[in-house]
């Protein structure tokens, strides 16, 4: 039989996919290497130790997450953008936003970092680096719209403090669907790790986050004619 070939990148996924179901701290190298169907001892070949693993992991975690942007280079650049109605364009950006976590391992990173940042100086300045990216995406939009005459012009200060309200409603909302996610697993056994998103969406889930949101933007202060 041809020996398993075995890559760093495959290990920081078992251990980000034991995390998921079990935690950082309960995961053990034996559960790493039973979900790659390894030897334990084969994990030595990569890492020292389940700390240096959990340490590259964070840098994974960091580097991934780099590349996820709330709103994406072409969105930004694309020039009718605000022609479009408020509900439209931020319905749009957040169900984008929240299917990018229906992705492996973008899930299993999300439900890591959200862990870890109680626990850890580097998880919580991902977290942190997140939560400014969300409330940067936010105020964009808001300013865009502002611009397009379709929202009042609003202070500095109510800008940030209206974008970060809406960034930690986005996060509030993850939050609770990994929590409900991780509840489906549990109630089907038989997906295993790995198969988690084998399982179908939950759209009851996404369109209450979507509802939710439709009700802060109604807030928003619109110019005259409302849409």
């Amino acid at each position: 039989m041809a020996k398993k070939r075995i890559t760093q990148e495959n290990i920081i996924n078992a251990f980000l996919f034991s995390a998921f179901e079990n935690g950082a701290g309960a995961s053990s190298l034996q559960d790493i290497s039973d979900i790659l169907q390894i030897k334990k001892a084969s994990l030595y070949n990569h890492f020292e130790s389940k700390d240096e693993m959990y340490a590259v992991t964070l840098d994974y975690c960091r580097m991934y997450l780099s590349n996820v942007n709330f709103i994406p280079d072409e969105l930004r650049e694309k020039p009718n953008l605000f022609d479009d109605s408020v509900q439209s364009v931020f319905k749009k950006i957040i169900k984008r936003f929240i299917n990018i976590y229906e992705e492996e391992p973008c899930f299993q990173i999300y439900s890591f970092i959200h862990t870890e940042q109680y626990f850890n100086v580097s998880a919580m300045e991902i977290r942190k680096n997140e939560i400014e990216k969300i409330e940067e995406g936010f105020l964009f939009l808001i300013k865009g719209f502002v611009e397009a005459g379709k929202l009042k012009k609003l202070t500095p200060t109510e800008l940030r403090s209206t974008s970060a309200m809406m960034a930690a409603v986005v996060l509030q909302q993850m939050d609770l669907y990994i929590i409900q996610k991780k509840e489906t697993v549990r109630q089907n056994p038989e997906s295993g790790v790995g198969s988690l998103f084998a399982l179908p969406t939950d759209d009851a889930t996404m369109n209450s986050i979507i509802k939710l949101f439709e009700i802060y933007i109604k807030f928003l202060p619109k110019n005259e004619p409302c849409e």
